[in-house]
């Protein structure tokens, strides 16, 4: 889909968003389950990702080229306010920086946004848009916990929103993806997400994984139990590491580069690797190093080594 094609339908969007507004999710006609990536061939291995913000001071037009040499395959674009594509002015900016980005041949197989309601008036046109330029993968933002009072309550509310994000994600062609974050987050353990995506078509909702922060949450063992539950709707996965640290009393998360940290990647890959995930993997870098490029190119090349040995190839 080109820029005119693009702009061009967003003239209906604030319509169809009313019209979300208004009904209870239906069963549309769905189209096609969606792909990965632009016409890309089936893939043996997972795609290496760069998580754009880790680049943010870099505009959105220069990210492919900078990206490709540092060697990464794809791109996971953040469109959300203070990421490369603020979602107020997507038909903007959003499919000018998928162009630019294939155009240095990389993918886009993902975005990262903030949705967590279908109600959100930015959540059509980033959808819309996105799912059109055939790129399969959103990730979502994060549902909160915090002075919800009946966990169970609060749970039902986020099954609702998602039935809602969903629906609007089959319209437009693209699935939806929980994050799990450490915290007081939905989705922290999964378990709780698992409630939320049980009666849900696995097409069109699933987990992008994040073992740093599953490790967190889960200690020695939870965060394996929570990888399988998780995989039979593993869609993509994003990498970090980290370790424990104690300020002013507390403890709390330090991330750190890929294999500096507490994360069990010799054990996380094989799992991942033995129920033949083939999705995106964002790397993504919460730290603050010096060298930033030497960072990304530092973690890439870890992810790249631990690939081909569970892998036994890189693509």
């Amino acid at each position: 889909m080109n820029r005119r094609t693009a702009i061009g339908a967003l003239g209906a969007a604030a319509t169809v968003v009313t019209r979300v507004r208004a009904q209870q999710p239906g069963e549309p006609a769905a189209p096609d389950s969606p792909r990965f990536g632009l016409s890309a061939p089936k893939r043996t291995a997972p795609m290496l990702c760069a998580y754009s913000r880790n680049m943010a001071r870099i505009p959105y037009a220069e990210l492919g080229l900078i990206a490709q040499q540092i060697g990464y395959e794809g791109i996971d674009l953040t469109v959300m306010i203070g990421g490369h594509v603020d979602p107020r002015v997507t038909n903007v900016d959003l499919v000018r920086a998928f162009e630019s980005i294939r155009g240095a041949g990389l993918e886009v197989p993902m975005i990262s946004t903030a949705i967590t309601s279908a109600l959100d008036p930015t959540a059509y046109p980033v959808l819309y848009l996105t799912g059109h330029s055939q790129i399969p993968l959103f990730r979502m933002g994060l549902w909160q916990y915090r002075d919800s009072g009946d966990i169970r309550q609060r749970l039902s509310q986020c099954r609702r929103e998602m039935t809602q994000i969903v629906n609007l994600g089959q319209r437009c062609g693209i699935t939806a993806m929980i994050p799990n974050r450490a915290g007081e987050y939905v989705g922290e353990a999964v378990w709780d997400s698992q409630s939320i995506l049980q009666s849900i078509d696995p097409r069109w909702a699933g987990y992008i994984f994040d073992p740093a922060e599953a490790t967190a949450e889960g200690g020695l063992g939870g965060w394996e139990t929570a990888l399988r539950l998780a995989l039979p709707r593993l869609k993509a996965l994003s990498l970090q590491d980290f370790y424990w640290t104690r300020a002013g009393g507390d403890w709390q998360m330090t991330k750190c580069p890929l294999g500096d940290g507490m994360v069990d990647w010799q054990r996380f890959f094989r799992i991942v690797s033995e129920a033949r995930f083939t999705g995106p993997i964002s790397i993504a870098m919460e730290y603050k190093p010096k060298d930033e490029p030497g960072a990304m190119s530092k973690d890439l090349d870890f992810a790249r080594k631990q690939i081909q040995r569970a892998w036994g190839q890189t693509s």
